[in-house]
């Protein structure tokens, strides 16, 4: 290990080897790339200085060809991504009665990893906030060479065999007409495709649920989707399920936030998950593995471990916490890091296998088939980012960015020119070792045939667990997220069909959506089994971060009481919270008592959906102000609409009196004394009397209404925002 000289990290063995292609141009002169000094950049070799350029440049060729070629195709899915260095570590020796695998069985050992976050839908250059899958894609860079756990932010996929996949993508991508609508869901052939594959309709409510819309990448859950094995030194297989939990609670934007947020600043997961890294409040995830064995594997009703649009419930099998990551590091380049990592699930290490999930399979081939085009042939996993610390010795020979000099005659298995080297260690161990890897020795027999499993066949009870699992403002969420998506249906036959869906999930949901989509309301159809799974809900996993990360705005104007100000934001600020104070223009203002307070940003510049919380300065001069601005007004209407903490420094509650919300009677705001708000109206509301102190209990009660991230029971419907 070494240390960082710039951020004081310890470089493991992935950064030691990052480091051997890492380029540093400072203090440097131009070159071409045959490293030739280059006189001028700026003008192509003329016959004179209004004459013909000369084909003998060879700069002005090389840097026009290099430019011309400089991208590579995007990916077809997951093309919007961003990513962090970090690593691994076990808690434990636990696991080394189920696996072979030193990465999961040595807590002494930390392993290198790249961990890549994406949406599905949308191309390289949409927005970061639609409602979407997003991936989580995790690299390890074990001794043993890299095993790729490549999930998603949800448990199960839409379908059950890879065969489909081309037709889902297809459907969920922009009309091919048109080419419209672009990173959404909200269209004809989508939900044309889904109500005609009745498979779809667990993983249809996860991405109507608030889940499709995650605050940030620090908050939100991975799953490995798939079942696979463990197996041990004896050749004993364990079926797994893998988990991420991040240690900053799952929490998650509203519809109507997401939305603003894509205008307002497109960028901001990418934007969040860097900021927090260069701050040093490094994203934290909890690695918990459902344990099955071999034995088990038809223990669970309506449950077949092979079909990936099904959970198995935490009630039924609970997750064991086995370690944690820890994003401490980002990226040097984008493209050489982020954009060229391949990820491939087939990449395995000893003591990790697979099952016969045909989704599973079809990305097994999908996943190594699809870099060969986007990274120019099969030498891809030579590129910095995606080589293995672990040796590589194979007699695998040329091709495109073939970057090994291979030593020696022989390039074939066996040889005696080469000692017979690499050599195999035998075909016989029978179960793998640290260094070898076996496959799993599974008895496979049956017929051949185009025919799924009849344990494949229900595909609403989990959906209807889901349901039955959710808060009552997820269920609201959920709802409207059925009536905005099917509301930008045309076809009315495609808005019915849907609906006869929702009438097999719970018929209570099929009312409410079919009553905001111009469709009859059905019949009863099949009942709800009433069972739930409360790890299902956002509400079971707040986390233990506190307020650290969390972004809050403070609204100030000239004659702001600068003493109430700035205790708020220490006190903040020490907890690890990023403070900005906002002001009607970018610069300072003048505070009460004749002084200055710079400010952050200026108010129109920024909004309150990229804020977790909101807090109003206090102040005679700044209150009649900050009230005489409209977008102050709709800054503190807008985050109080999205059910996020307020914090009302004396005689700031003006500005709420401004913006109308309900924590007043209506005949009272002229007044402004607050008397008898409606019920809710006060969740996460903050105020301090203008004559009180920011004693303990005061920030005490700041600090519980930010770490509850949101208040979902206020009534906000009447407020414009």
């Amino acid at each position: 290990m070494s240390t960082d000289e710039d951020t004081g990290i310890e470089l493991d063995d992935k950064q030691l080897q990052l480091d051997l292609a890492r380029v540093d141009k400072t203090g440097t002169s131009l070159t071409t790339d045959q490293g030739i000094g280059v006189d001028d950049t700026d003008n192509s070799l003329r016959a004179g200085p209004r004459g013909p350029s000369l084909l003998e440049d060879f700069h002005l060729r090389e840097k026009i060809m290099r430019f011309d070629h400089e991208r590579i195709p995007e990916r077809v899915v997951h093309a919007r991504g961003s990513a962090a260095h970090g690593y691994f570590q076990p808690y434990d020796s636990a696991l080394a009665e189920y696996t072979v695998a030193p990465f999961l069985t040595d807590p002494g050992r930390r392993t290198p990893v790249f961990v890549r976050f994406s949406t599905v839908q949308g191309s390289r250059g949409s927005t970061d906030t639609p409602r979407d899958v997003r991936g989580f894609a995790t690299k390890f860079y074990t001794e043993q060479g890299n095993f790729d756990l490549v999930g998603n932010n949800m448990p199960v996929f839409f379908i059950q065999d890879g065969i489909k996949f081309p037709d889902l993508v297809h459907a969920l991508k922009p009309e091919p007409h048109h080419e419209m609508p672009q990173a959404a869901s909200a269209h004809d052939t989508f939900w044309d495709f889904v109500t005609l594959q009745p498979e779809t309709m667990h993983h249809l409510i996860w991405l109507m649920s608030d889940r499709a819309l995650p605050r940030s990448y620090r908050t939100m859950q991975g799953f490995g989707v798939h079942t696979f094995r463990l197996v041990n030194a004896e050749g004993r297989s364990t079926f797994v399920k893998f988990h991420w939990t991040p240690v900053a609670g799952v929490h998650s934007l509203v519809w109507d936030e997401a939305q603003k947020i894509s205008g307002k600043d497109p960028d901001f997961n990418r934007r969040d998950l860097w900021e927090s890294i260069e701050a040093g409040v490094f994203p934290e995830y909890e690695l918990g593995l459902q344990l099955i064995a071999e034995g088990d594997e038809f223990a669970f009703d309506e449950i077949d471990l092979l079909d990936s649009t099904k959970i198995v419930p935490e009630e039924a099998v609970p997750v064991t916490p086995v370690g944690r990551m820890v994003l401490d590091r980002n990226p040097d380049n984008f493209f050489a890091e982020t954009e060229q990592v391949a990820f491939c699930i087939g990449n395995v290490v000893p003591g990790i296998d697979f099952t016969d999930d045909p989704l599973l399979h079809a990305r097994l081939f999908s996943y190594l088939d699809t870099q060969l085009t986007r990274l120019g042939g099969p030498n891809f996993a030579q590129i910095p980012i995606n080589r293995p610390v672990a040796p590589v010795r194979n007699h695998q020979q040329d091709g495109f960015h073939q970057d090994d000099i291979p030593l020696g005659q022989a390039n074939y298995h066996p040889n005696s020119l080469g000692g017979g080297c690499p050599f195999v260690p035998g075909a016989d161990l029978g179960a793998p070792t640290a260094t070898t890897y076996v496959h799993h020795r599974e008895l496979v027999d049956g017929h051949k045939g185009r025919k799924r499993s009849e344990t494949f066949a229900d595909h609403y009870s989990q959906a209807t667990l889901f349901w039955n699992s959710m808060s009552a403002w997820e269920k609201e969420h959920i709802v409207a997220a059925y009536r905005f998506e099917l509301g930008k249906v045309g076809h009315m036959h495609i808005r019915e069909r849907m609906v006869e869906h929702l009438n097999n999930i719970d018929h209570t949901l099929a009312v409410a959506v079919a009553g905001g989509i111009g469709v009859a309301v059905p019949e009863p159809g099949r009942p709800n089994h009433g069972r739930i799974s409360p790890a299902l809900s956002q509400t079971s996993l707040p986390g233990s971060a506190g307020v650290r990360g969390r972004k809050v705005a403070v609204l100030v104007a000239d004659g702001v009481d600068a003493v109430g100000v700035e205790s708020l934001r220490d006190a903040l600020t020490a907890e690890g919270a990023v403070v900005d104070l906002l002001g009607p223009v970018d610069g300072e203002v003048t505070t009460a008592a004749g002084g200055t307070l710079l400010v952050d940003k200026a108010m129109n510049t920024v909004a309150s959906v990229v804020y977790d919380a909101v807090a109003v300065g206090g102040g005679d001069e700044a209150a009649t102000a900050l009230v005489g601005d409209g977008y102050a007004v709709h800054f503190v209407a807008e985050a109080y609409k999205h059910a996020k903490p307020l914090i009302v420094l004396g005689v700031g509650d003006r500005l709420v009196e401004a913006a109308r919300l309900p924590v007043y009677e209506v005949s009272d705001r002229a007044e402004g004394v607050s008397s008898k708000p409606m019920a809710g109206a006060l969740d996460g509301v903050v105020f301090l009397a203008a004559d009180a102190t920011g004693d303990d209990g005061f920030l005490t009660e700041v600090r519980e209404a930010i770490t509850a991230h949101r208040h979902y029971d206020r009534p906000v419907d009447g407020i414009a925002a």
